[in-house]
């Protein structure tokens, strides 16, 4: 069923709502938008996409009317260094979000994944158009059936729920306003206050062994350095800031 846009915009008149029944990318939209000088708050969201975009130029698998599939503008005046501050401070929305709308419980793994039993139920993508962050944000809701074969396995809140259908309106409007508190956390608290949350909602910043997808390499998390970046402790002893790139749990120790 498509969404409820009249709900929505009800409950979130602040946010300017653009809502394509199927479109490309809501980022590629989103991105548009910024260019044109669209206000902090704007919102594109899609019933479908035809070609979402993910992380390290994946694709994102956008299944008609099964989940959300949002971006939205944030003018909160981050560098480009900063900017993974922004993925911090979406994936703590997104997983709040869930968490109270749907009652499941989620880990968050650095820099993007939100997880529920180490299955991968969202992601969020930020990137800076003309000093804008616009930010991507792709839920699994009630997907039946999910690809195999991935890295990280899917899921959606209908399955972790046991078959429960989601409603998808009631998320978006407190996705929202989630992303409204860690933004004026952010502004009003300063970085440290969105590294502090973080570290609190992940279990993969501190003391957890893992891989680096694309070198290789083996460690134990150290923390977060003052810009978002995850530190590393090699085997070797040697602690590297990871910049970019993906994790996942190092089981070979």
């Amino acid at each position: 069923m498509p969404l409820d846009l009249a709900s929505i915009c009800a409950s979130r008149p602040q946010n300017d709502i653009h809502y394509f029944s199927t479109v490309g990318s809501t980022m590629t939209e989103a991105g548009r938008l910024a260019m044109d000088g669209a206000r902090h708050g704007t919102v594109v969201i899609a019933d479908e996409q035809t070609s979402g975009i993910g992380r390290l130029g994946r694709s994102w698998i956008s299944e008609a009317d099964a989940g959300i599939y949002l971006s939205i503008l944030l003018q909160v005046a981050l560098s480009p260094a900063r900017l993974p501050l922004a993925s911090l401070l979406l994936g703590l929305a997104t997983a709040e979000a869930i968490e109270h709308t749907a009652g499941l419980e989620c880990d968050i793994r650095w820099p993007n994944d939100i997880l529920i039993h180490q299955r991968k139920v969202a992601g969020v993508l930020p990137h800076l158009v003309d000093g804008c962050v616009v930010a991507g944000i792709g839920i699994n809701v009630n997907q039946t059936s999910m690809p195999e074969g991935l890295r990280t396995p899917p899921t959606s809140l209908r399955i972790e729920s046991g078959g429960k259908i989601q409603q998808r309106e009631p998320l978006v409007i407190k996705l929202l306003e989630c992303i409204d508190t860690f933004c004026s956390m952010l502004v009003g608290n300063g970085p440290g206050s969105i590294l502090d949350a973080f570290t609190r909602a992940s279990s993969y910043v501190m003391g957890r062994r893992v891989t680096v997808d694309e070198t290789g390499k083996r460690g134990t998390t150290g923390g977060l350095d003052e810009n978002g970046f995850l530190l590393l402790k090699l085997d070797d002893g040697r602690i590297e800031k990871i910049s970019s790139g993906s994790i996942r749990p190092d089981y070979s120790v």
